[in-house]
């Protein structure tokens, strides 16, 4: 696997368009708060998505339901009209009824692989128009690691005062980019405790 996270060709601007990383998840495979475990050098994985994108973009910030640690990164809470439901959607409409610009790049905590040259190549879509913009391998699409436009704000509420929380149907219905990517690597996900055991040995 390569880290391309720790590239040593670092952007010479950062991106002006915030990040936030998803870390409200319930880590039930994993059976403990994901974001929470030690990571690298840093006491916990939320810190170290933080700290990595923050090489990369001006602005990175937490979403939550609640704040589960402090270092000082900015948080956005799910909103309170629908903090009762635990779905992705919930966190992606309270973020960009949160920011001020028209993008924002998400990435769920347990995705520490994903680095700057996959990044850039979802930015190189984002002139053209798109709603969406998301990573595409051989076994689908990765929501969770996607550029969403403002423009999506009013969909995503209906959809929730509707009782539909599918990620992939919004997807699926909007003006979407697929950008197709080989390396499935760069895709890996910390669910279980044997895939966080062999990702610290290579971070």
């Amino acid at each position: 696997m390569r880290l391309s996270n720790l590239s040593k060709e670092k952007l010479v601007t950062k991106i002006n368009i915030p990040a936030v990383i998803f870390a409200g998840g319930k880590s039930s495979r994993m059976g403990k708060d994901k974001a929470l475990l030690p990571f690298g050098r840093f006491e916990t994985l939320v810190e170290f998505q933080y700290q990595r994108l923050k090489e990369i973009f001006e602005t990175v910030s937490i979403s939550w339901k609640s704040e589960k640690v402090r270092f000082g990164a900015n948080s956005i809470f799910d909103e309170k009209s629908f903090s009762e439901i635990s779905a992705p959607t919930v966190g992606l409409y309270s973020i960009l009824k949160k920011i001020k610009t028209e993008y924002v790049f998400i990435i769920s905590v347990d995705s520490p692989f994903f680095g700057e040259t996959e990044i850039s190549k979802l930015f190189q879509e984002i002139d053209n128009g798109y709603e969406i913009i998301v990573p595409q391998t051989e076994y689908g699409i990765e929501p969770l690691i996607a550029i969403y436009s403002k423009s999506l704000l009013e969909k995503i509420r209906t959809m929730l005062e509707n009782g539909n929380h599918r990620l992939g149907k919004m997807i699926k219905d909007s003006n979407t980019k697929y950008v197709r990517f080989e390396n499935k690597d760069v895709f890996t996900n910390l669910n279980y405790p044997e895939e966080y055991e062999k990702a610290l040995e290579i971070v």
